[in-house]
């Protein structure tokens, strides 16, 4: 799991993100490409077959959406495209210390 600081999800663009499994990836970029760290949770947890639905074709679709994402935030963070999502918060917050 990843943990974000209030402020900065208070700011997020999520209505510029999918409402499926790729809003994860989309997010992580928006706040990544603001600057701003995230921090990494251990949490226990088990898996098991009853749990897990998602078909190859979905699986498929799921891994196509994050290489969209990927190929998006890269061509706003080279200047090439523009784009409100990954632009929400660098306006409102500064860099956090590294």
């Amino acid at each position: 799991y990843r943990g974000f600081r209030r402020e900065v999800l208070e700011r997020v663009n999520l209505t510029a993100n999918s409402d499926k499994f790729v809003f994860d990836q989309e997010i992580i970029a928006q706040v990544v490409g603001a600057g701003f760290r995230i921090a990494e949770i251990a949490v226990p947890t088990r898996y098991f077959a009853e749990a897990s639905s998602a078909s190859f074709v979905a699986s498929t679709v799921y891994g196509l959406r994050i290489l969209a994402v990927l190929f998006w935030y890269t061509l706003h963070r080279r200047g090439l495209r523009r784009s409100r999502r990954f632009d929400s918060l660098r306006a409102r917050y500064t860099r956090l210390p590294s």
